[in-house]
């Protein structure tokens, strides 16, 4: 009878020590059948007050979530794959990660971080990949614009994307184009009313003002991230403070005298040196852009996620998680960066050294930091004008769509100094 009771309670305690007490979401290129959805549902967890991990380099950039019965059904609805994990197999994972031995970190993710898209309010000829992924993931975020920009209302963000915009004034130099196209005429003519009721006589002016809010945004803790021309007409904004650099189609009179050399870079984000282009009629902003510098085909078009060590550097490991270190390119207005452009103290995260650019870049401005993101749409190689938006539900594991998401996800994070 002692030795029944015995071996029951070995039983029971051999059963207890090996229940599932953590769910993890791989993040491999194998074992998870919808990448983008599973950020949805680690922001999901973290909205709700659940404890997360990342585990950086472990798997793909795998999520540790505790075991609960309405976070597998949660999984199962938004058909994301998971894996129950014992106590035992958990700690294996971490000692595994923790080995100095190994390029991994556990990465505790604390809140889920409240999230703004700067955007304007009415239906553009243009979809934005941020916008379209955040929906796809179902996590919530507010589209905000120029009044509450310039009404100080960022302070109740903790992260912010600039939506494919121009800080410049200059419309998004669209004029050779679509100059008596009827959806360009309208937008101007809202951008110069909505400058006016903001109380400024020019959009290049009111632009520049949003510009400077969101910069203070940054240097007082918050996250930016930025896509396409939002990258570099933000950081010419910023340079051409206090300087006319529009055309007279553009503002109604002409544009300072040698503006070119009135430039301030120490006011840029990202950027050095600078050549603005100075033609209406050229579909660019300046010679920051490689666009019309490319001479890549585009079945050989790709970028290499640069790799950093994870205990010493977690910042940029978080930004890099992938299934894969090889990224397929797309294009946009702004495609890429010139590298010899990029500031000294700017960390590149994605290159493609056949054509010395830089696709995806990070720094720290301030208390806060931000990303600069090339390229318009991660699955819609050369996306116009006018196309239909990416249908998501086709591209489920895009390591492209990944880049955005990791830093949707970087603010919730508990940041470590980074040490080199």
């Amino acid at each position: 009878m002692v030795f029944k009771n015995v071996v029951s309670l070995i039983v029971i305690l051999i059963s207890f020590s090996a229940k599932a007490s953590f769910i993890l979401l791989p993040m491999d290129d194998t074992s998870q059948q919808n990448h983008l959805k599973a950020y949805g549902i680690t922001y999901w967890c973290l909205d709700k007050k659940y404890k997360a991990s990342w585990l950086l380099n472990y798997r793909g950039g795998s999520f540790l979530l505790p075991d609960a019965t309405e976070i597998r059904k949660e999984c199962q609805i938004r058909g994301v794959s998971f894996e129950i994990l014992s106590d035992s197999e958990q700690q294996t994972i971490l000692n595994e990660i923790a080995s100095p031995s190994q390029n991994m970190e556990n990465v505790i993710l604390e809140k889920a971080p409240k999230i703004a898209v700067y955007t304007p309010k009415g239906k553009q000829p243009w979809d934005d990949a941020v916008t379209l992924v955040l929906t796809y993931a179902e996590i919530p975020f507010t589209a905000i614009y120029d009044e509450e920009v310039l009404s100080d209302q960022l302070v109740l963000y903790d992260w912010l994307h600039l939506h494919h915009e121009d800080f410049t004034g200059q419309y998004g130099k669209f004029y050779s184009s679509y100059r008596n196209v009827p959806w360009y005429i309208e937008q101007k003519k809202e951008a110069e009313n909505l400058a006016a009721q903001l109380g400024y006589a020019k959009v290049s002016q009111e632009k520049g003002a949003v510009a400077g809010k969101i910069r203070d945004f940054v240097i007082g803790g918050g996250f930016m991230f930025a896509m396409c021309s939002a990258t570099d007409s933000f950081d010419i904004a910023l340079s051409a403070d206090g300087v006319d650099i529009c055309e007279p189609m553009f503002d109604g009179d002409a544009s300072d005298a040698n503006y070119q050399s009135r430039l301030n870079y120490s006011n840029s984000f990202a950027f050095k040196d600078f050549v603005l282009e100075r033609s209406p009629e050229k579909y660019e902003f300046s010679d920051l852009d490689m666009t019309e510098k490319r001479n890549v085909p585009m079945e050989k078009d790709y970028f290499t996620l640069m790799e950093f060590s994870a205990k010493w550097d977690p910042i940029p490991s978080m930004l890099c998680q992938n299934h894969t270190q090889l990224v397929k390119g797309f294009m946009g207005q702004t495609t890429a960066f010139d590298a010899k452009l990029v500031k000294s103290n700017i960390l590149v995260l994605g290159t493609c050294e056949l054509n010395g650019e830089a696709r995806y870049i990070h720094g720290q401005k301030g208390k806060g930091m931000f990303s600069f993101y090339g390229g318009h749409d991660p699955e819609d190689y050369q996306h116009k004008v006018g196309d239909a938006p990416t249908v998501l539900d086709l591209h489920p594991n895009s390591p492209g769509y990944r880049l955005i998401l990791n830093n949707v996800l970087f603010p919730a994070a508990r940041k470590k100094k980074q040490k080199t």
